[in-house]
């Protein structure tokens, strides 16, 4: 659809397009009979104008008011004046950029999914499911923080990837699904320390596992494995210690934490060598070896 997607940047390389050619369309005397009054009159004398009126209005309060919120309610009234128009289309998913622009992400939300439920074949849906996703991605704040978001906003990339593959947004959505996930093996891991910490070696062991097994694809997992290392040696497990320190070696011989768990191993008389026969020892065998079986 031709010009929907024109307010201003949202993350990274995208852009709503053509927001200051349509804005240039509305006269200053149009922006002063939309925008005057309070706001009973200002909703009042909207019924005065067109659809189109009233959504240009909607994006030039987008790309020039410092409240986003303004330009939201221009284009909730094209939705209201004019439901089954063109325009009110348009004006829905303008709402939800809105909306996210305001760092409201419950509303944003709530208005990308009522263009997807009502227009789901529309060119522009990939576009909606994207700020969904977005929606939550950028309410993942620090580590510290409860992951149930983290775990829908990357449900929500993954259905952008898997749905629109070839679009724009599938490519940003990779990128963030990839951070989302480290985000999550990064909970684990600061979970993972303070047990360590604590001398609460088995709990810590069952933390730094879960990175290792479960997002061993994160820039987590050589410091997972150095703890493990770390971990294992405080209980006396040497096979378990030395096998997480020969995966380290293999793959991330480059690392800080590879400097780290030589130092323990071969200051014990050990060596970074698979040992013994334990889940470190079938994690050797699957990801150094290729052997499955």
């Amino acid at each position: 659809m031709k010009g929907i997607r024109s307010a201003g940047s949202l993350t990274g390389p995208f852009r709503i397009r053509g927001a200051l050619a349509l804005a240039g369309i509305v006269t200053l005397s149009a922006c002063g009979m939309l925008g005057g009054g309070g706001t009973t009159d200002k909703t009042k004398s909207l019924e005065n104008f067109t659809a189109e009126e009233i959504y240009k209005r909607g994006e030039y309060e987008l790309e020039n008011s410092r409240k986003p919120e303004d330009a939201v309610r221009y284009f909730s009234e094209v939705e209201r004046l004019y439901p089954y128009s063109e325009w009110a289309k348009r004006a829905l998913i303008m709402e939800a950029y809105g909306y996210h622009k305001a760092r409201k992400y419950e509303e944003a939300r709530g208005a990308a999914q009522r263009f997807i439920d009502t227009y789901p074949g529309d060119e522009d849906a990939a576009y909606a499911k994207y700020l969904l996703a977005l929606s939550y991605y950028d309410q993942i704040d620090e580590v510290g923080r409860d992951q149930g978001l983290t775990f829908q906003a990357l449900q929500a990339l993954r259905a952008v990837i898997e749905e629109y593959p070839d679009s724009e947004y599938a490519r940003s959505s990779i990128l963030k699904f990839d951070l989302a996930f480290d985000h999550l093996a990064a909970k684990e891991m600061e979970i993972g320390r303070y047990y360590l910490k604590r001398g609460h070696f088995t709990a810590a062991i069952n933390r730094f596992r879960v990175v290792v097994e479960d997002y061993q694809t994160t820039t987590q997992t050589p410091e997972a494995l150095m703890r493990l290392v770390e971990a294992y040696l405080a209980l006396g497990l040497t096979d378990e210690a030395q096998t997480a320190g020969a995966i380290l070696g293999h793959n991330f011989r480059s690392s800080p934490f590879y400097d780290d768990a030589y130092k323990q191993l071969t200051g014990r008389g050990l060596t970074l060598t698979p040992a013994g026969n334990s889940w470190l020892t079938n994690v050797y065998r699957q990801v150094i070896q290729g052997r499955w079986l």
